[in-house]
């Protein structure tokens, strides 16, 4: 397919008006004294349209449309039900608790539980490598294969990536996270709307008839050996729904910039009931769609279904709102990490008063670097974008949730049994994908549960027989209000 001059005018024209509406947004934007509460927290006055729009649309990027399309099967629905659940635990849960400690990241929360500095630091630490080294070059990657496949342009996927990298940058660089929150809204509104359209018109496309396509590609029930087995419902996703809502910098940090923990709450929730009612269908259904019309084209699948379906003018808007979704995903994504690495780490170790938003340029271009170089690992045909960011991202989540799950249920926890108990996880956990990988498809999802409850164990062993400490039970006290 050509490129055609009316893509083009309107993938540029809705790009710009979402910049010219998010700078109306911000402009005179109030600062206080603390440069940091407003770059990172948005001056804690975030409404609650603005929570559940970010967060939406920092999650809601070419990973999912792209990669779990790309899976072309309707298991894969059940991330985005499960989330629900995640959503659910931030808002009942965590946030009152995150504003209670009166926290900037999430860590903080971890410092204040167990009295120490450097557990925050170590935590951060493993945040920041996820980010770098798996969700920045897999956005990047997703969104640069989607405009590649949708429009079939000869342009590097490279030159893409990097065109992808500088924008985001400038977002998250000189808006912070008020303005990155804002283009999320404006941007989520026009992707959610024309991702709807999409799934109409797929269906429409095969007269709503999926007669020929195979029953494992249509069910909700996974087998032992399918991508997500039934039974991983039970132990590792609820887990990987609980790290993933609940303590993630870069999804929690919406929330926590609300001036209440109730307007918070509203926009969580707002957030959880697009994810029940709108966001399965459009992850799961064009790619089912695409099997019946294309065959198994993996990750080109999204791409190649818009490119082919949609009329040049919703083409082009719907590149445009592909885009917004990259840009925002990715900016989020460092402005969250530029916050841990701002308040947990260079504030801690090097200087307790920076220039946060000269700091932050200079972290956020080292990391956009370093993400760019990450991207050749994504770009692997045996295994689609959503499973292995995914695996991947094991090695960081359960041993990040173990800290967080000792943290809150218990007191007299000393803060290196938990260092000693994280390090343990990462190791074992990678163990079983690297060295051991004895359970097929989704078996890394059993894998991760039994990592997080080995994480816990050893950090309450480490404790008792090293540190010579009793663990109490604390949660009591800690979920009382």
């Amino acid at each position: 397919m050509e490129l055609q001059n009316i893509q083009v005018v309107v993938f540029l024209g809705l790009t710009l008006l979402i910049a010219i509406v998010t700078f109306w947004f911000c402009r005179g934007a109030r600062q206080g004294e603390d440069g940091t509460q407003e770059y990172f927290l948005a001056g804690n006055d975030l409404k609650w349209y603005f929570v559940a729009g970010s967060i939406t649309l920092t999650n809601l990027s070419t990973d999912q449309l792209v990669g779990m399309n790309g899976n072309q099967m309707a298991l894969l629905a059940w991330w985005e039900l499960a989330a629900v659940a995640g959503l659910l635990m931030l808002t009942f849960i965590f946030l009152p608790i995150y504003y209670r400690y009166e926290c900037t990241t999430t860590t903080e929360l971890l410092e204040k539980r167990y009295n120490n500095q450097h557990i925050r630091a170590v935590i951060s630490v493993l945040f920041l490598l996820g980010n770098i080294f798996i969700f920045l070059p897999g956005v990047l990657y997703g969104g640069s294969l989607f405009m590649q496949s949708m429009f079939g342009i000869d342009l590097n996927l490279y030159i893409l990536a990097a065109l992808f990298a500088i924008v985001g940058a400038i977002y998250a660089i000189v808006g912070g996270l008020r303005a990155v929150a804002v283009s999320d809204t404006f941007s989520g509104i026009l992707l959610l709307g024309l991702a709807i359209l999409v799934v109409f018109v797929s269906l429409r496309a095969i007269n709503f008839d999926f007669s020929g396509i195979p029953q494992e590609r249509l069910t909700l029930i996974g087998g032992p050996a399918s991508d997500i087995p039934f039974s991983a419902l039970f132990t590792g996703m609820i887990f990987i729904q609980m790290f993933y809502w609940s303590t993630n910098q870069t999804i929690t940090q919406r929330a926590m910039a609300s001036p209440t923990v109730k307007e918070a709450q509203k926009g969580v929730l707002f957030a959880a009931l697009i994810r029940l009612l709108i966001v399965p269908p459009i992850i799961v259904l064009p790619g089912i769609v695409a099997f019946k019309l294309y065959g198994d084209i993996g990750d080109a699948t999204y791409g190649t279904i818009v490119g082919d379906l949609l009329p040049s003018f919703l083409s082009g808007a719907f590149a445009a709102a592909i885009a917004a979704a990259v840009l925002t995903t990715f900016n989020s994504i460092l402005n969250a990490s530029a916050a841990l690495w701002v308040c947990d780490i260079h504030k801690t170790y090097f200087n307790k008063n920076p220039n946060v938003k000269r700091l932050s340029l200079w972290v956020s271009i080292a990391m956009v670097l370093l993400a760019f170089m990450m991207i050749p690992i994504f770009n692997n045909p045996e295994s689609s974008l959503i499973n292995t960011m995914q695996t991947l991202f094991g090695l960081l989540s359960m041993p990040i949730l173990s800290a967080f799950i000792v943290g809150l249920l218990f007191k007299n926890v000393n803060p290196y049994a938990m260092i000693i108990a994280v390090v343990f996880s990462v190791c074992l956990y990678a163990f079983f994908i690297f060295v051991w990988p004895s359970l097929p498809g989704g078996g890394y999802i059993h894998m991760m549960a039994v990592t997080l409850f080995a994480g816990i164990a050893m950090a309450l062993t480490v404790n008792r027989l090293v540190f010579k400490q009793n663990a109490i039970w604390d949660a009591n006290r800690i979920f009382a209000d």
